[in-house]
């Protein structure tokens, strides 16, 4: 058992120090790890000796559970990058992993707002009342939160970890942390341009977090998700939406309008192009619901 535990942290070391791991991934692939050794229990020969039946016997168990196929791909992808280790930096002969065949993944369209619906929500901020012992600025904020959002597809934790010096008013773009510490620098627009800088003239902000609290401390991802559902609430907008919504929606109406597919990638801070791929399959889907709603002979 030494050497299993051994061998998990090594790999965790490898991730962390020449992969540059998240914590959040480093977390994933131990919970994965622990999970197979759980489900072999006292049969849990090491993983050195571990067989392609045993991992099959696993997928069969995952899947009578009931599990997403997209959660038992990431755990096995956890696994396969594991044996890949103990394969380069320890000497094991051949992945066991290799002779297992995962289920396809189910696609599923991401759900988008039109742009009346993006329209609509960005400007509420600024319409409704302001509450109560509220600072003046905070209109202000959460409109330059949404434009933000809208305009330059960040995920949630990019844009809440922003810094004032991260926006460059005139090279007009963003530079973002992404995942795997990996930056890049994204377009931003001039009406998210000018929000923020008309927040940042109202709060008095010169430099540290770029979104603030009320007590003006860093907005958490919390925080920011609430604000969203409040100015849902508010709007006629029939859907659930998440910040990560709002990126879907940034994707794909920029490819709606002719952006080529490697701008989008790399503006979304995609490692694979395969997937943003999954954004011209809505563009594609969109065009034929419009096509069947306006052509004559369409049905």
């Amino acid at each position: 058992m030494a050497e299993t535990e051994d061998l998990v942290a090594a790999f965790i070391f490898f991730q962390e120090t020449e992969k540059g791991a998240s914590p959040r991934t480093t977390r994933n692939y131990t919970q994965a790890l622990n999970a197979f050794i759980h489900f072999l229990g006292d049969s849990f020969p090491g993983w050195r000796s571990c067989t392609a039946e045993q991992f099959r016997l696993w997928l069969f168990d995952l899947m009578k559970k009931d599990l997403a196929r997209s959660t038992i791909r990431l755990r096995f992808s956890a696994l396969r990058s594991f044996y890949k280790f103990l394969v380069h930096r320890h000497g094991l002969a051949v992945s066991p992993l290799n002779e297992v065949q995962l289920p396809k993944l189910e696609r599923k369209l991401p759900v988008v707002l039109s742009q009346a619906q993006c329209v609509e929500l960005l400007e509420l901020p600024l319409k409704m009342e302001l509450q109560k012992q509220a600072p003046e600025w905070l209109p202000l904020r959460d409109t330059a939160i949404l434009e933000l959002f809208y305009s330059s597809g960040l995920r949630l934790s990019e844009l809440a970890s922003l810094q004032v010096e991260d926006i460059d008013s005139r090279g007009d773009g963003v530079k973002v942390m992404g995942k795997g510490g990996k930056e890049r620098i994204v377009p931003v627009g001039s009406m998210a341009l000018q929000a923020i800088q008309k927040y940042r003239h109202a709060a008095g902000l010169h430099e540290g977090p770029l979104f603030i609290s009320k007590v003006k401390k860093r907005i958490s991802n919390k925080a920011i998700g609430d604000l969203l559902k409040k100015y849902l609430r508010a709007s006629s907008i029939q859907l659930e939406v998440t910040p990560h919504k709002l990126r879907h929606s940034f994707a794909t109406h920029l490819l709606d309008n002719g952006a080529d597919l490697r701008s989008v990638q790399s503006m979304l801070g995609h490692a694979s192009l395969s997937t943003t791929q999954i954004y011209t399959h809505v563009t594609k889907e969109r065009l034929r619901e419009s096509y069947d709603a306006a052509h004559p002979r369409a049905k």
